[in-house]
């Protein structure tokens, strides 16, 4: 074909059909790892399109589909239908080990609640990370208490129901005594132990332990 005969053909100034436009769209959303407008679409389709109509096109054709079209903002995507959404999500069960201090802020808690912060640090012999005890919150082992009747009114913190729950515990007398810790290779076997902790009812009814300050090295150290 010559020039001549390109110039007088009105064919390939014509659009493509609409059919072919929608597949135009279609392949562009497709592949698009972001949504496109309609003029960037336009932009890139042969002289005449009109991707605004190839649009309306397509969205009726996916409607009830696994896959729909949707609007961001100005722009459009492929999208899983809303009511398939559970298909792609994945459920996993996350371990995460508490840290050394974290355990040791528990124990306290679990044997000497309700403990304010104070208290957890002097036991321990050194300051409390805000984190440590978050996490244990989030966990859901540790919750607030009872605010104590000393000056400033500090907060408490005791165990939870899912912290029972997790260790088998019906009450924290049930709680393990320091032999049994030491037999389940929790604790080192040292001289001079006089015995294991002494279940104590605190002034609030919740349950607890009372250790002697010699007893402490032995679960903290």
């Amino acid at each position: 074909m010559t020039e001549k005969d390109q110039d007088d053909d009105p064919s390939l100034f014509l659009a493509p059909p609409l059919a072919e436009q929608e597949r135009m769209v279609e392949a562009m959303l497709f592949a698009s790892p972001v949504p496109l407008t309609v003029r960037e679409m336009e932009a890139r389709m042969p002289h005449g399109c009109d991707a605004a109509e190839a649009m309306v096109l397509l969205r009726k054709r996916f409607e009830g589909r696994g896959v729909s079209l949707v609007r961001v903002n100005d722009a459009w995507a492929f999208r899983t239908a809303p009511d398939l959404g559970f298909l792609m999500s994945r459920e996993q069960v996350e371990t995460r080990k508490l840290s050394r201090a974290a355990i040791e802020t528990l124990a306290i808690i679990a044997y000497h609640q309700p403990v304010t912060r104070a208290e957890i640090e002097e036991i321990r012999g050194v300051s409390v990370n805000r984190g440590t005890i978050d996490q244990l919150i989030e966990l859901e082992w540790v919750r607030f208490g009872r605010r104590k009747m000393t000056p400033g009114r500090p907060v408490t913190f005791v165990v939870t129901e899912e912290f029972m729950d997790h260790f088998g515990l019906e009450t924290t007398r049930d709680l393990p005594g320091l032999k049994e810790l030491r037999e389940a290779g929790l604790l080192e076997s040292r001289p001079g132990f006089d015995g294991p902790p002494r279940p104590v009812s605190d002034d609030d009814g919740d349950d607890g332990v009372e250790i002697e300050p010699g007893d402490q090295d032995e679960l903290f150290e």
